[in-house]
């Protein structure tokens, strides 16, 4: 079984490889990328994911949880290195971080890694580009039972250690894919499923819409929303009532919203 290894420099190749995988460029080159804290990686390990590098502060609180996740991924022939708080705060861009980060392997993003039978409800989401809303929807899409979540275009990077953040865990309890919309529709019409979309356009009140499973519900970019032609393709258009100024809900907001009515009806 392999040891703990400590780094007291910042110049160290592995920090400096670690730093590296809060850039896209480098997450993309290595296929790897960076989560933070005990809490998420528990979940990660309970959902069958170990980190292949697990990061620890040198003067952190003993805990069980962490105790056995060391174990089991210097079990598995993973590496664990302890490092200053100093350290793993540029590791993982925070003032006060985390007393632990791991290092994973990306996970197939294809849209034939998704088995749409496993889930009545997926999210879709079209050039999100807000990491928080990212991960607010994988948060939300594990609420609710969702299958996963469905990145349409140029979105931001599900991977990122914003959207990885924001998402609690979630990165690891639902199916990530990415794709082009002129590659998405023909797979979703290449089988069961009925694409449902926040709109404004010819839609019917989200409470009174008739959802049917396995159902894709859609939204689309935070300032832009779904292009025209996107919300023609759909089978079905919903609103959402705006009792207010406002005359639309943030992106993620509004992909809970769609997900809670239809869990209500599907169940």
């Amino acid at each position: 079984m392999n040891q703990r290894r400590s780094i007291t420099g910042f110049s160290n190749p592995t920090v400096k490889f670690l730093r590296s995988l809060r850039e896209k460029k480098h997450r993309k080159a290595s296929g790897k990328f960076l989560a933070e804290g005990l809490r998420l990686l528990t979940d990660a390990r309970e959902c069958g994911h170990l980190p292949e590098m697990l990061v620890m502060a040198e003067r952190r609180d003993p805990h069980p949880l962490l105790d056995a996740l060391e174990a089991d991924v210097l079990r598995a022939g993973g590496e664990v290195i302890e490092t200053s708080t100093d350290i793993l705060g540029k590791i993982t861009g925070k003032d006060n971080p985390q007393a632990v980060a791991g290092v994973f392997a990306e996970f197939d993003t294809s849209l034939a890694a998704i088995d749409r039978s496993t889930a009545k409800i997926w999210l879709v989401a079209q050039a999100l580009r807000d990491p928080g809303n990212l991960g607010t929807m994988l948060r939300t899409g594990d609420a609710v039972g969702a299958g996963g979540l469905i990145l349409i275009d140029d979105c931001a990077d599900p991977f990122s250690v914003e959207a990885v953040r924001a998402s609690m865990g979630a990165i690891f309890t639902q199916k990530v894919a990415l794709a082009r919309w002129e590659e998405f529709l023909p797979w979703l019409r290449g089988g069961p499923g009925q694409l449902v979309a926040a709109s404004l356009r010819d839609a019917v009140d989200y409470r009174a819409a008739p959802y049917a499973a396995p159902c894709f519900l859609m939204v689309g970019n935070e300032s832009r929303g779904l292009p025209e032609d996107y919300e023609t393709a759909c089978d079905l258009r919903v609103t959402m009532p705006m009792k207010g100024r406002a005359d639309s809900l943030n992106a993620a907001v509004a992909g809970a919203v769609l997900a809670y009515e239809a869990l209500a009806r599907l169940d």
